[in-house]
């Protein structure tokens, strides 16, 4: 089984039980959910990183708002230094993502819906709920991102996306899984991506009858470069990133990997310096969601070697007004 360190097997079923003992609260109602006015569709996955979460989130947001719903996203802003409630600000601020978290500051760009950050995503809800305006015939819809394992707040909708790995892996500490693939059973939809086509057969072994499997083609779009570059990212998995580089026929003069969310020191930023002078290299390419954890200072000393550049991912459904009318008639049998 690869994705697996394998010292630490014999605590996998230590952090089973528990898992399994925190679905059984939920289940019997020993633990609330909070439950707020307006409807929340869930948008998680099973592992740790890597899923493709963020991208889907935004291509939610605009599916939703071209089908005349108001939106807003809620987020716990991993990764943020503040931990107050408070609305993402765009624009105008030279670290946003150690304020707001690098996902949610890029969902607020990208998407140009509403987004709030709080530890306790119900909060964050009710902050969204008193301070929107929402036109009185509006149909309204909290995204609540990485909220599979956030049960604290009751969902109308749960939609789950799967990565390869997940089927090669094991629970944590030892492997990559937050929660067991028999947790997709309170999934309403579950995400594959184009190429993983053959793995909806082993995914359905753990899926609700009524549960529908939607289809989504992700692109990598690379902006023209200067010469060769030092790629560089800190993302759940890097060699994809590299790999559709490659496909691409990206001229790669080196490439450096730190781990998920990594927060970009000076020092790492004089490394990539060093590389791209070792190396050769004309210019600097990194992911969207990596652009925003740089300091404006050190975009700029990256400049000062080469241009600097953001890959950016997006995700389109296959068959959208299939799967998306079925999450909107879904909230509306819930009075939505």
């Amino acid at each position: 089984m690869r994705h697996v360190v394998w010292p630490l097997l014999p605590l996998v079923p230590l952090y089973g039980a528990a898992q399994a003992l925190d679905s059984v609260a939920y289940a019997r109602g020993w633990r609330r959910r909070e439950r707020l006015r307006w409807p929340v569709v869930s948008v998680g996955n099973l592992s740790v990183g890597g899923a493709g979460k963020t991208p889907f989130v935004i291509a939610l947001a605009r599916a939703f708002t071209e089908r005349g719903w108001s939106v807003d996203v809620l987020s716990r802003g991993y990764g943020r230094t503040a931990d107050v409630v408070e609305r993402v600000v765009t624009g105008a601020m030279d670290d946003p993502a150690a304020r707001y978290g690098d996902e949610p500051s890029l969902i607020a760009e990208r998407a140009a819906v509403p987004v709030y950050v709080g530890r306790r995503r119900a909060s964050a809800g009710r902050l969204a709920e008193a301070t929107l305006i929402v036109d009185g015939g509006a149909r309204h819809v909290h995204l609540l991102d990485d909220g599979m394992q956030h049960r604290g707040l009751a969902r109308d909708a749960e939609i789950v996306l799967l990565h390869r790995s997940d089927f090669r892996t094991t629970l944590l500490p030892a492997g990559r899984l937050r929660e067991p693939l028999a947790a997709l059973e309170r999934a309403e939809f579950v995400v594959l991506r184009e190429g993983d086509a053959e793995l909806a057969a082993r995914a359905r072994r753990w899926m609700r009858t009524d549960a529908q499997i939607w289809t989504i083609k992700r692109e990598l779009e690379v902006p023209a470069l200067e010469g060769a570059a030092v790629v560089f990212s800190a993302i759940a998995h890097p060699e994809e990133f590299v790999a559709e580089l490659r496909r691409q026929g990206v001229a790669l003069a080196a490439t450096r990997a730190w781990r998920d969310h990594h927060r970009f020191t000076d020092r790492d930023v004089e490394i990539l310096c060093d590389m791209a002078t070792t190396y050769r290299a004309k210019s600097f390419l990194t992911t969207q969601k990596d652009m925003v954890r740089l300091t404006e200072r050190q975009r700029m000393r990256l400049a000062q070697i080469g241009p600097l550049a953001a890959a950016q991912v997006t995700v389109r459904l296959l068959e959208p007004e299939t799967a998306l009318g079925a999450l909107e008639q879904l909230l509306l049998q819930k009075g939505a």
